[in-house]
């Protein structure tokens, strides 16, 4: 997995009782945290209580797409109780709104505005990766006024490079929105020129048509690609398919159980 930085001094392991979660220095401005399996099955109206009380949690059914909802838009919506509108990330628009994205394996991201408060919870896996769905949410942000300069940005914990096996034409369905001119090369050109980059997002594997690939490390790419400055752009050095104390993990027991990431607007 990759690390930006000297990760004891980004990422802080939190205690409260006997349970453990995960907060990051790049979101030092505001309420945060990446929960472990650990408070499992608390929702985030729970955890929310748990970050800051009197504070109105807002999260959506995921769908692996790349819909990033305001909280507003979430209202607006009006779902009957207990059901969620299709999405996979939520943006706040006033303070004391917690925002929230579920994990097992696929990559959570919180980015907050050091300057509006305003902050925003996404579910990143392959599918939303290759949907550029943190790009889409950075947009959401400059339509409320944001600069990107402002923006401070935290990947968790998700399923490591190093471990997660995938077909080639995965890889270059997420390394297409990574490598230029993608639309004119083929597949082996493009699974070429992601082995090339710094820091490859992929590693080879003993299977062939197989690849190992970094989901967190193509975020990271694609953040970096919009001129995001990278020292406000930090990466969990922690794996959810080996960690298996810490963390669910689809790909390692099938179930469908997840941890919970969310952050409070100020």
């Amino acid at each position: 997995m990759t690390d930006s930085g000297n990760s004891d001094r980004i990422w802080q392991w939190q205690s409260w009782q006997d349970y453990s979660y995960l907060t990051c220095n790049v979101l030092s401005n505001w309420q945060h945290g990446f929960f472990t399996k650990q408070f499992y099955p608390r929702t985030p109206e729970d955890l929310t209580l748990f970050l800051q009380p009197n504070t109105t949690a807002y999260r959506v059914k995921q769908v692996h797409g790349n819909i990033v909802l305001t909280t507003q838009e979430i209202e607006e919506k009006n779902c009957l109780a207990g059901s969620f509108p299709d999405a996979d990330g939520v943006m706040s628009q006033q303070p004391q709104q917690s925002v929230w994205a579920a994990s097992a394996d696929c990559t959570p991201v919180l980015i907050g505005d050091i300057v509006t408060g305003k902050v925003c919870a996404i579910h990143a896996g392959w599918r939303g990766t290759a949907k550029k769905i943190v790009s889409g949410a950075i947009a959401r942000f400059l339509e409320l006024d944001s600069k990107k300069e402002n923006l401070r940005i935290a990947i968790g914990p998700a399923i490591a490079g190093e471990v997660y096996q995938v077909g080639e034409d995965v890889a270059v369905e997420v390394g297409k929105t990574i490598v230029a001119d993608a639309q004119s090369k083929t597949d082996a050109e493009i699974l070429a020129a992601l082995r090339q980059l710094p820091n490859s997002p992929i590693s080879p594997d003993d299977v062939p048509g197989k690849v190992r690939i970094d989901v967190p490390r193509v975020n990271q790419i694609q953040l970096e690609q919009l001129d995001i400055n990278p020292k406000y752009i930090a990466i969990a050095p922690y794996c959810t398919y080996q960690q298996s104390d810490r963390f669910f993990s689809y790909r390692r027991t099938g179930e469908k159980q997840v941890q919970w990431s969310g952050i409070v607007s100020r």
